[in-house]
């Protein structure tokens, strides 16, 4: 690795456990201005107070001012969509480039690639260009590979998750996104299986606290470096106490109900 993506992996890992919570925020193209994120600048300062290392923004968000005060956070610009409104809406294709995103103050890109698709070739080529252009400018590169289309009985089915985390190393990727697989046993060969680190996705809104907690201990337990939540930190009670529990077990090693026990008495 070169010395411009180390630098700026820096930015959006923490630097004493090399581990990473990042909260995507890019769920607005996808599905609108949802609960949690219809005010992007109110919602990433939540999560920043929170300890988030890193939040996901597509370019309009920062152009029209993501920020402007508060505490420190990593800026990753999200170069894939689609929308919910599309009778093909695992077809992602790329909306913004890699050198946008450097003139934007970006310290990582991310794309979305949904293996499976009807489009997969043309996402796996965009995923050779983007990582080669990534590669050029030092730029690191967080990959969201998901198995997702006609013959995915099951996204998250080991084998399809390993496969989708193998895909995103294969291809260049700094960081590779995924589902979880249900189990420390099964995520663990996953991430075996995968040379670059290895980060959780959340899915969609989980019916307790408790849940969400588990998830993340199981993934780090398998040896996971981190998560990207989005609509289980976002959308939660109170996003910063949810962030200061999940850094509890990401950055320190504690357990869910260290976890729980921080949602019910810490005051931040």
């Amino acid at each position: 690795m070169g010395i411009g993506k180390a630098v700026r992996l820096e930015r959006i890992m923490n630097r004493e456990t090399r581990k990473t919570i990042i909260v995507p925020m890019d769920h607005g193209v996808s599905s609108g201005p949802i609960e949690g994120i219809a005010n992007i600048k109110e919602a990433v300062d939540k999560v920043a107070r929170g300890g988030a290392n890193a939040v996901v923004l597509h370019k309009g968000m920062v152009r029209a001012g993501h920020r402007g005060g508060g505490r420190d956070i990593g800026l990753i610009i999200h170069l894939s969509a689609s929308t919910d409104l599309s009778p093909t809406r695992n077809d992602k294709v790329l909306v913004c480039t890699v050198e946008e995103a450097i003139r934007l103050g970006a310290d990582a890109v991310s794309i979305h690639v949904n293996l499976g698709a009807d489009q997969e070739r043309e996402m796996l080529k965009d995923f050779g260009l983007v990582s080669k252009a990534c590669e050029e400018w030092q730029m690191p590169l967080l990959a969201m590979v998901y198995g997702r289309g006609p013959k995915i009985e099951n996204q998250y089915d080991p084998k399809v998750v390993a496969h989708c985390a193998r895909v995103g190393a294969e291809l260049g990727a700094d960081i590779v996104k995924v589902p979880y697989t249900g189990d420390p046993e099964t995520f663990s060969r996953v991430v075996e299986g995968c040379p670059v680190p290895v980060v959780i996705a959340g899915g969609p809104k989980m019916k307790s606290e408790r849940e969400v907690l588990e998830m993340v201990e199981g993934a780090i337990r398998a040896g996971a470096s981190g998560l990207s939540i989005g609509r289980n930190i976002f959308q939660a009670k109170d996003p910063t106490k949810m962030v200061v529990a999940m850094a509890k077990i990401v950055h320190e090693g504690g357990t869910a109900e260290d976890a729980l026990q921080i949602l019910e008495e810490v005051k931040v």
